[in-house]
């Protein structure tokens, strides 16, 4: 089996080229690829790329995800999240391809306390969310056999992160004041990079499994309580801090180009039950990201 990803280097691309490697011959693309071109900024190259490879299954973790920048520069992250998804998808279509893509909480609106589903009627608060909600029907609609996963507060060991800025800056100041009327589940790429490679084996014997998902880890929290926690797992590993105040201060406090959704709680009941997994609660990940990170001195 032929398996072609797209994204390679970033959070959820380095994990899946872990993930999906037993599954067949997979071939892993970036931008900066040489023999084949992985810049969705080039759907002409895309195209010509899934016609000279001919993959069983493309998994496709590129994207446009600097969500204030996308404000400034719409039709770049149309073209990234949107134009290029849609002939990825026709040319998939055509060869018989299965299509694993991933999308964002942020085509929902951010408003009440309620888990979205999938059914649930969209709305997105600025560009990044409309251009994926956009990629996300292209995908719909041409292309029968495809797995969307919107996911949320993705974060991985690898690069930066949230938890590492919250360390950094705790070895630095004395205070801190973190956003705490924002509510998610932290989600390791891990975790998304090992579902997927769950769902593609389900999927290829089970086709009807084929449609739109919710997949991130259970239960839920903020940003506040998230660096709570990291100082917390901090100093229980013998790291030394310098914050003795963490503040709780609401979105208002950060004025940002892009507006944030305050609930970006995702129900997984589906995804769970198509999949037959038990998706873990977002400690678990990040507590090993943690030591991962306290064990390395990586931050």
């Amino acid at each position: 089996m032929n398996i072609l990803l797209f994204g390679k280097t970033g959070q959820v691309g380095w994990e899946l080229q872990r993930a999906l490697a037993p599954l067949g011959n997979l071939i892993a693309l970036d931008i900066h690829s040489k023999d084949y071109c992985g810049d969705f900024s080039n759907p002409e190259g895309i195209t010509q790329t899934i016609r000279a490879i001919k993959p069983d299954v493309i998994v496709n973790a590129a994207a446009h995800t600097a969500v204030d920048k996308a404000e400034s520069e719409p039709e770049f992250a149309q073209l990234l999240n949107a134009t290029s998804v849609e002939v990825l998808a026709k040319e998939a279509a055509a060869i018989g391809a299965w299509v694993v893509h991933y999308s964002t909480d942020y085509v929902f609106p951010g408003n009440g306390e309620t888990p979205w589903q999938e059914t649930d009627e969209t709305g997105p608060l600025n560009v990044y969310g409309r251009t994926k909600l956009e990629g996300e029907k292209a995908l719909q609609i041409y292309c029968a056999k495809h797995l969307i996963f919107r996911t949320s507060w993705v974060y991985a060991g690898k690069g930066n992160n949230f938890a590492k800025t919250m360390l950094r800056l705790a070895k630095e100041r004395s205070e801190l004041s973190v956003i705490s009327d924002q509510f998610g589940a932290p989600t390791g790429a891990e975790l998304l990079a090992d579902c997927t490679a769950h769902a593609i084996r389900t999927a290829l014997v089970n086709p009807e499994v084929a449609g739109l998902y919710h997949l991130v880890a259970s239960n839920t929290t903020t940003w506040h309580d998230f660096a709570a926690l990291v100082f917390e797992e901090a100093r229980a590993a013998g790291i030394e801090l310098t914050i003795e105040k963490l503040h709780a201060v609401p979105t208002s406090a950060y004025v940002t180009p892009a507006q944030r959704p305050h609930n970006s709680r995702l129900n997984t009941g589906k995804f769970q039950r198509n999949f037959g997994l038990v998706l873990p609660s977002w400690e678990v990940g990040v507590k090993r990201m943690l030591a991962e990170l306290f064990a390395a001195q990586n931050f």
